[in-house]
């Protein structure tokens, strides 16, 4: 089928995109908002002038990556405990100096816990293994995110987050059934995350599972209406139950939201397949028989 083999050739995985990419949109959004930082609060309460600290060293990281950096440093030298730590992996995330990130939060969960804050260690494990993920480096944020979840945490939005976040991973590894376990958990407990209902669309279309898929893709396009990754995938979907129109117009989307994104791009270039015309077929000569 013309339509399926489109598939093929887009040279795109939304999830793989999902992957490598949640960890910088996360790191870009805080260097341009004055929110709280994504690194997560600790959870033993810290005196007023440590809160201050951590604080002034997260602002400063989200405005000037390297300055949090030479902050986190100092602080840590001068008592900051694992909160310094914590810092100066947020300023490494968002200087996207993955690796060292990944280092930064490991060492703060470790003495997080030593401390006996394991609910803050789990998160920072957490977040060491989204820097693994952002690095490439998928078996050693398996790990970290193992240990997260061994670690215990709320039902709710954040064990789901750890869920989906470890079910990007193993997709990234290639093992599908397990991830598919760990994004039904994450669907439950955190049902307002849209990647994560794009995430399970795509894995339901990879295993043969169109009718799942069509129902995920619809929850994630109504949750993030805006994401090229999103519109793609839905157009990826419909060309498998020979929508076309539908999958033109997702396409066409997608395009439109992000066009020199990658997911863009792949749109792009399956819509130009899409549209392509078949070349006319060569007229068949034939020859006078004798009679």
């Amino acid at each position: 089928m013309i339509l399926a083999t489109l598939l093929l050739l887009q040279g795109f995985s939304p999830e793989t995109n999902a992957v490598m990419d949640r960890s910088k949109r996360e790191a870009a959004a805080a260097r341009t908002s004055n929110s709280a930082p994504v690194a997560p609060q600790p959870k033993l309460p810290m005196t007023p002038e440590m809160a201050a600290k951590f604080q002034a060293c997260v602002d400063t990281a989200t405005g000037d990556p390297e300055a949090g950096i030479r902050f986190a440093n100092a602080w840590r030298l001068d008592g900051g405990t694992f909160h310094a730590r914590q810092c100066l992996g947020f300023a490494y995330a968002n200087a996207e100096r993955w690796a060292p990130a990944m280092v930064a939060f490991e060492q703060s969960a470790d003495e997080a816990e030593r401390a006996g804050d394991i609910p803050s260690g789990a998160r920072l494990w957490a977040q060491a293994g989204n820097a693994a993920l952002a690095s490439g480096d998928a078996a050693k944020a398996r790990t970290y995110f193992d240990a997260a979840l061994a670690r215990g945490l709320p039902d709710g939005m954040e064990k789901g987050e750890a869920y989906l976040d470890r079910a990007r991973t193993l997709v990234a590894l290639g093992e599908l059934g397990p991830a598919r376990a760990d994004l039904d958990v994450a669907l439950d407990q955190a049902p307002k995350d849209p990647l994560a209902w794009l995430l399970s669309a795509t894995l339901a279309r990879r295993a043969g599972q169109i009718g799942l898929a069509q129902q995920h893709i619809a929850r994630a396009v109504q949750m993030s209406p805006d994401d090229a990754s999103v519109a793609l995938e839905e157009g990826n979907i419909a060309v498998l139950s020979d929508h076309a129109d539908v999958a033109r117009s997702a396409w066409q989307r997608a395009v439109r939201l992000a066009p020199q994104s990658i997911a863009g791009k792949a749109a792009a270039d399956s819509l130009t397949r899409l549209d392509a015309k078949p070349a006319p077929a060569a007229p068949v000569k034939t020859t006078p028989q004798s009679r």
